[in-house]
């Protein structure tokens, strides 16, 4: 969850105080009075500064309300948003996923293949699958993190055309990273049991540039700004969770 800078919180926090003391100041004026004067002006931001030096929980009520809102303006919007995009979320026949396809609950991470933060979740996403036979996982490759992570999501996609997604994903997301150059994953494709010509035509084809574009731009509008992130149960959950948390929001899901 984003939250608005402190800085910011704290300029708007001072200004809120500043409005309130400056009216009280002007209601105190006669009625004929006009704005302050800059000795009124001086005199009110001192009792301001006073009064904050006395009981700052004052700037710290203000902030917390300030974040709160905050907190609760975007959690509204992603909400109304992965409403909007439940058919592209949870009902993409193209999408890749593992566990059971008529699962009651779908999670939906957007990932990287090279982001470590997705490599860690990979095992947890195969434990809860192991011991929730009713969730699925579906997949939205976003490669964020340069020309490598695009190479790889290609890949992955062509592999997907011969029922390898899972195996090729399981084998980039386990090894050392290593650069995906053309004879790389041709070899890998081979030894995965794939076409590696029809592999590697495949994974130039337009159609796999656009979907990969879909997946960004659906990213975009959920407000997803990094990886992993999991749509599940009407909420978007950035980073990487436990297990623990993941059946957690399974459960959570399922009770609604």
């Amino acid at each position: 969850m984003l939250f608005r800078p402190i800085s910011t919180a704290l300029i708007a926090a001072a200004a809120l105080c500043a409005s309130a003391a400056s009216g009280f100041a002007q209601q105190s004026m006669p009625a004929q009075g006009h704005a302050l004067t800059p000795a009124q002006r001086a005199e009110v931001i001192g009792l301001i500064k006073q009064e904050l030096v006395q009981d700052p929980s004052i700037l710290r009520d203000a902030i917390a309300a300030l974040q709160a809102d905050d907190q609760a303006s975007q959690a509204s919007a992603q909400s109304k948003a992965i409403a909007g995009s439940n058919k592209a979320l949870f009902h993409d026949a193209a999408d890749p996923s593992m566990g059971n396809p008529k699962a009651s609950v779908s999670l939906v991470e957007f990932y990287d293949t090279r982001c470590p933060y997705c490599r860690a979740m990979r095992p947890e996403f195969a434990e809860l699958i192991r011991r929730d036979p009713d969730v699925r996982v579906i997949f939205k490759d976003i490669p964020i993190l340069g020309p490598n992570s695009v190479i790889e999501a290609r890949a992955l996609l062509a592999a997907q055309r011969q029922g390898h997604y899972l195996a090729l994903q399981t084998a980039l997301m386990s090894g050392s990273a290593e650069t995906p150059t053309e004879t790389y994953l041709s070899t890998l494709a081979t030894k995965l049991g794939m076409d590696p010509v029809r592999f590697i035509r495949d994974m130039k084809d337009p159609d796999i540039a656009s979907r990969l574009a879909a997946n960004n731009a659906l990213a975009q509008a959920l407000g997803v700004t990094g990886t992993p992130a999991i749509v599940v149960g009407g909420q978007l959950v950035p980073g990487a969770v436990s297990l623990e948390d993941l059946q957690k929001l399974v459960a959570g899901a399922k009770a609604s």
